[in-house]
């Protein structure tokens, strides 16, 4: 019986440079790995924007959601959640029919929702999120080292539901941890990896 091969590690790019093998696939995601995901986000609106965009992606695909997201960010107001927590029914049926953007309504309802609860964060969302940030962590040196959740994103779901907040289970808190730098999950030997200060 043969052996099954083991876990990608970082792989090299166009460039030669080494990145994590996701974003090898297409363009849209290298570009992404390189200059956005992991990179620190610390503003209210930027981390709104990412817990929406997770919470879009659910059930769908990455790069779907990447290839939307000036649509997304046109619809929404940019993200800034004293824009969005305006919103009201007409509103809804704008975003309801609007081709450019995932037509949910539970996850359009949610984001409007959330951006409601947002405003009424104490310190702010991004201060509540970025409390949940560990300290050093041993690098994932292949895919397989990469979890889909965390007891940290287990707990800040909890208390981001706890405060009104909807589609917002672990699984997609920990995917905004990684796309906001909250954690560094570029593998071990990826050109990304500990390129973005975390304090």
């Amino acid at each position: 019986m043969s052996e099954a091969a083991p876990p990608p590690g970082a792989q090299p790019g166009p460039d030669g440079l080494p990145r994590c093998p996701w974003a090898l696939s297409s363009p849209d995601y290298l570009t992404y790995h390189d200059e956005e995901w992991g990179r620190p986000v610390r503003d209210d609106a930027g981390l709104f924007e990412r817990l929406s965009l997770e919470a879009f992606q659910s059930g769908l695909s990455w790069l779907t959601i990447l290839r939307k997201r000036d649509n997304f960010r046109a619809a929404f107001g940019g993200f800034d959640p004293a824009v969005v927590a305006a919103f009201g029914p007409a509103d809804e049926a704008r975003l309801l029919a609007d081709p450019g953007i995932v037509r949910n309504r539970a996850k359009i309802s949610a984001v409007i929702g959330n951006a409601r609860a947002a405003l009424a964060v104490p310190g702010g969302l991004a201060a509540l999120v970025w409390r949940y940030a560990g300290g050093p962590a041993p690098a994932p040196a292949t895919l397989a080292d990469v979890p889909s959740s965390t007891p940290a994103s287990k707990a800040c779901a909890r208390e981001l539901r706890g405060l009104g907040f909807v589609f917002v289970g672990p699984v997609t808190v920990y995917a905004t941890f990684q796309a906001c730098g909250i954690v560094d999950d570029h593998l071990s030997g990826c050109f990304c990896h500990k390129a973005y200060p975390r304090n």
